[in-house]
């Protein structure tokens, strides 16, 4: 399995993804990791029309996934992985999956969550969960599409965690 991209985008698959990063880096599957996403079949039926047919969509729990990925059940594929938010990427991490690096590409404003970047809100749950990702030597970088310059969102996570005073 060679992993092109792991993802955090709360809306999935959407423009994006399909005209920014499938034209410019060589994927044939697509994994969606959400229980949520994985028990809502408009959910999956939305998200699959949303995908060219020369892609593989697999949408999955986070259980199903992390044996999935342990079993190289995906060992022939080139996957980007899509998650909605970074708890599941922490229980994906704490199922024994590793990744280097995590694309924030949206994570949106909504009530209860405070802006740090363009593309990335946050409440205390998530300012916990990428501190747990930190911790692991994860490379948290943000930008919307390949071609946009990396930005490491490691700084301002730590930084909002001071604010809301939690303790590592």
């Amino acid at each position: 399995m060679t992993t092109k991209i792991v993802r955090i985008d709360d809306r999935l698959i959407h423009g994006q993804i399909v005209q920014g990063w499938l034209k410019t880096i060589d994927i044939d599957t697509i994994m969606v990791i959400s229980d949520e996403v994985a028990n809502d079949e408009m959910q999956k039926i939305l998200l699959s029309m949303a995908v060219p047919s020369s892609v593989k969509l697999v949408i999955n729990t986070v259980k199903d996934a992390s044996y999935e990925i342990s079993n190289d059940v995906y060992e022939q594929d080139k996957l980007m992985i899509l998650f909605s938010n970074p708890q599941d990427v922490v229980r994906m991490i704490d199922s024994g999956i590793k990744f280097q690096s995590i694309n924030i590409g949206g994570m949106h404003f909504a009530h209860g969550k405070k802006q740090l970047l363009a593309n990335l809100s946050v409440d205390k749950n998530d300012v916990i969960s990428f501190l747990k990702l930190i911790d692991c030597g994860i490379e948290l970088e943000t930008r919307a599409l390949p071609q946009d310059d990396r930005y490491n969102a490691v700084s301002d996570i730590q930084k909002e965690a001071e604010i809301l005073g939690i303790k590592r």
